[in-house]
């Protein structure tokens, strides 16, 4: 019946849909590993065929008032501060209700994203490498609940998403360094799992090949963005009998370790080393020498997405939501941590 709303979805309408038991129901949604696997297939297509989400629909429609779920993984990250302040910025600006949910709270990442989407939320801003786990966002998908992937390397069509571009920010980086004449420079990797360290890797790699500049494998080591791999990871470089005289960090974390471990040895900074980051976090700016860097606005990025989130779970109860990549700018921050090479 045009211009007439559908009654909401209840648990119990699933679940009879689906002919589980609504315990079944809620088992699936929090993601729990002892349902088995044709369970779980009836009761997600059910969630998809009738559209069902936790009191969302209704909570919006009744109070006007839209709830955006914010995850972050890393409760260590520098980044998390601004992340969290650009969240909360916006939110107030626009009137919509945050729930802040940390992953490490939960058994797995699908359980956290599981609580926010019984909470009632309309829409779920994913950091890394949440923004990049299919199964998260099938799972959200599955829920009706709208996602955006906040700082992926990798967006997707179809999915709305705040992100930079990683491997021009690794390349300006990059050639930093070696305009200032340096020729042996390494590289610490971020973690894996986030598709933001290939996209740099190949950002650093790429215009390492463009200025004929070859790079040793034991000059490319494995971080994971956490300060004590970077500590691991800069004691490999600079233990080597033929050392870099410069060392780009996939992150700030990463880099402030380098430059630790690099006083610790009595090596100078830069006279002797330079090094780059990328983030430009507040640990940039805090140890000494201070770090030259990648700067991404955080912050602002952290408020675009919650201003689309909220936009995206408002035109779900009114309409077709309208779903838009954006990419935002970054700029090389020069420090005191490079400088040319030691003649």
């Amino acid at each position: 019946m045009s211009g007439q709303r559908r009654p909401s979805v209840t648990l119990y309408d699933v679940a009879k849909h689906a002919g589980v038991s609504s315990m079944t129901v809620s088992r699936v949604i929090n993601d729990y590993a002892f349902i088995s696997e044709t369970a779980r297939a009836k009761v997600l297509k059910s969630i998809a065929e009738l559209g069902y989400r936790p009191n969302a629909v209704a909570r919006a429609t009744r109070t006007g008032v839209v709830q955006v779920g914010v995850l972050y993984s890393n409760p260590n990250s520098s980044n998390l501060s601004a992340y969290l302040m650009g969240a909360f910025r916006k939110a107030g600006e626009i009137g919509c209700q945050l729930l802040i949910e940390p992953t490490a709270a939960h058994p797995t990442s699908a359980r956290a994203v599981a609580k926010l989407i019984e909470a009632g939320v309309g829409a779920v801003v994913l950091p890394p490498p949440l923004c990049d786990d299919a199964k998260i966002l099938k799972l959200l998908a599955a829920a009706g609940v709208e996602a955006v992937s906040f700082a992926t390397a990798k967006p997707l069509s179809g999915v709305t998403s705040v992100a930079i571009d990683d491997f021009a920010g690794a390349a300006m980086m990059t050639r930093h360094l070696i305009e200032l004449g340096h020729v042996d420079i390494a590289f610490v990797r971020g973690d894996p799992l986030h598709s933001t360290s290939a996209r740099r890797e190949e950002g650093f790699r790429a215009t390492m090949a463009e200025a004929g500049l070859a790079v040793p494998e034991a000059y490319v080591v494995d971080g994971a963005f956490t300060y004590r791999s970077g500590l691991t990871a800069a004691s490999q470089l600079l233990g080597q009998r033929r050392r870099p005289s410069a060392i780009f960090a996939s992150n700030d974390d990463m880099a402030a370790a380098v430059s630790a471990v690099a006083h610790g040895m009595g090596i100078a900074v830069p006279s002797e080393l330079s090094i780059g980051g990328f983030d430009d976090t507040p640990v940039a700016s805090t140890i000494w020498p201070q770090l030259t860097t990648i700067h991404q606005p955080i912050a602002d990025m952290a408020a675009t997405a919650v201003d689309l989130a909220a936009g995206l779970a408002r035109r779900d109860v009114e309409g077709d939501p309208a779903r838009k990549q954006v990419l935002a700018e970054l700029t090389l921050v020069v420090r005191q941590s490079t400088a040319p090479p030691a003649s």
